[in-house]
């Protein structure tokens, strides 16, 4: 911006305009660079986790580990839960709505290491059906949950 520089008072042989206009070397003012470099950083450091997404791997175990000794958690999902929405917790045998399921897990995983479930669904529910399970799990904390089939029978 240019600085505006009060009129001298010698009598320069012209006429004196009431203000003499002397332009100047723009300054880049650092600190406000600075401020904006520092909420970009901080923006991009907050999102990158959120933008990461890759395919989960199970990590191969070691031969000579200990083995855990631990009791396995089921959850049933029977044909029924199409119209009432309600899994069965083998452990515990009692019935127990989806909203729920979550913080139920959450409340039995507490005290274990093993958070692994296996999911045995009824095989004439759909797809959309046992991802939904799948989801309340994980949000219930569960690292890992499995689906336990059945062999064909031999013919």
């Amino acid at each position: 911006m240019p600085k505006v520089l009060p009129a001298s008072s010698s009598g320069g042989g012209h006429r004196a305009r009431g203000r003499r206009v002397a332009t100047t070397l723009a300054e880049i003012n650092v600190i406000p660079l600075v401020d904006v470099m520092l909420v970009l950083l901080i923006i991009f450091m907050v999102a990158a986790p959120m933008l990461q997404r890759g395919v989960e791997v199970t990590l191969p175990q070691a031969r000579r580990s200990a083995e855990i000794a631990s009791e396995r958690l089921f959850v049933d999902v029977p044909f029924s839960f199409r119209q009432d929405r309600r899994v069965f917790l083998v452990k515990d045998k009692e019935a127990i709505r989806l909203e729920v399921l979550g913080e139920r897990m959450r409340q039995l995983l507490v005290n274990r290491s093993d958070k692994h479930v296996f999911v045995r669904a009824d095989n004439r529910l759909n797809v959309q059906a046992l991802i939904d399970v799948l989801d309340a799990l994980k949000a219930g904390g569960v690292e890992n949950a499995g689906i336990v089939t059945e062999f064909p029978e031999e013919r």
